[in-house]
């Protein structure tokens, strides 16, 4: 029998997996072909400016014919105030955070990018150069108003609630999703609105809950309690993982560190390749590249801020100050100064091939394992 679930009926996808939106990994290119394949693309848009938003969006449209969503960050996962508990406020400690990565590059022999340069590295769309600042308020709610004014097939709030959007969202025809790491979050998309959660636990890469995914599924599930799918995510990296949660009461998965390794992702062959060295045992879970705890390959940035003592910023500061180490470790091949996110499925990873062969090998292991589910009882 086919993996099928009611959530393939409501995205119009033949298969319940579902690409994370990594954001800058999960480009046009990647989200097309899980798409095309069968599950449902989505892009990683968190960093995009809203001018290369609506340029990825209309990309993956020429690449597919498919449904597909976009998954960005929304307002209030900004930290209000930004002040330090009587010491000096955020904002004020950026330029002092900034000699420590400049220090810290020179220790690594890696030179700071120039402004075009990180354009070109980042694939900047040059319109957004002089537009709200990456992760901030502005820049969220700016993009929120391209993915209303393109339609989207489908929109996945990565951290936030999209209760302000739901009316416009829904009146285009867009399913919305949420993605979540606590049941008191999961109820509060649910009375806003959402149509399907994404229940996110701590072994996922990028921001992601204090909760362990086989924990945080079935605790999800039974606070929905039926009224809209759920979708397992966090350190499911291949097809036992997808029946694990699903038969934990989930009606999908959400994998991202699975399609990080695959030819069409926007990463670097020399992040590729550490993903396909890595292990169990290398992630680690710091605050010191976006400004919330996230889980990442281990590397030398993540490191040096936990040698130093040194408390990071809140978001959006702290990704003003890490983009300049990041970009230029990227531009470099210096993955072991900065790898990228990824959970910690890591160690299931074993070639860079291309995401369809990863979205037949997925369903095919799920249906294994789910064929073989009833063995385990007697009659």
């Amino acid at each position: 029998m086919a993996l099928h679930t009611r959530l393939c009926d409501l995205l119009g996808i033949r298969y319940p997996i579902l690409l994370a939106g990594m954001g800058r990994a999960s480009t046009p290119e990647l989200a097309a072909a899980v798409s095309n394949a069968g599950g449902l693309g989505v892009l990683g848009a968190a960093s995009c400016g809203p001018n290369q938003l609506r340029d990825w969006i209309r990309r993956t449209r020429a690449l597919t014919d498919r449904p597909f969503g976009v998954d960005t960050l929304l307002p209030a996962s900004v930290r209000r105030g930004g002040g330090n508990a009587g010491g000096p406020a955020a904002e004020e400690m950026v330029p002092q955070h900034r000699r420590f990565a400049e220090d810290f590059l020179a220790r690594e022999g890696l030179a700071p990018l120039e402004a075009a340069a990180l354009d070109r590295a980042l694939d900047r769309h040059p319109a957004d150069r002089d537009g709200p600042a990456p992760l901030s308020r502005a820049f969220f709610e700016a993009q929120m108003e391209v993915v209303i004014e393109e339609r989207v097939p489908v929109y996945a709030a990565g951290l936030g609630n999209p209760a302000p959007w739901l009316d416009r969202l829904h009146a285009n025809g867009t399913t919305v999703m949420a993605v979540v790491g606590t049941t008191r979050h999961a109820r509060q998309v649910v009375e806003s609105g959402v149509d399907v959660i994404v229940a996110q636990g701590h072994d996922g890469g990028g921001h992601n809950s204090p909760i362990g995914t086989m924990a945080l599924i079935p605790q999800v599930v039974d606070a929905v309690g039926g009224r809209v799918p759920v979708v397992g995510a966090g350190g499911l990296g291949d097809g036992r993982g997808i029946a694990a949660a699903l038969l934990l009461g989930a009606e999908g998965a959400w994998i991202g560190t699975a399609f990080l390794a695959t030819e069409e992702a926007g990463i670097s062959p020399a992040q590729k390749q550490a993903l396909v060295e890595g292990n169990d045992e290398g992630t680690t879970v710091s605050r010191s590249v976006t400004g919330k705890p996230a889980r990442m390959v281990r590397n030398r940035w993540a490191a040096a801020y936990a040698e130093a003592g040194i408390e990071p910023l809140p978001m959006p500061y702290q990704g003003m100050v890490s983009s300049q180490v990041t970009v230029a470790a990227l531009a470099a091949g210096r993955a072991d100064v900065w790898g990228g996110f990824a959970g910690q499925g890591l160690g299931l990873v074993r070639a860079v091939r291309p995401a369809a062969d990863v979205l037949a090998d997925l369903v095919a292991g799920a249906e294994q394992v789910l064929g073989r589910a009833g063995g385990f009882l007697r009659g």
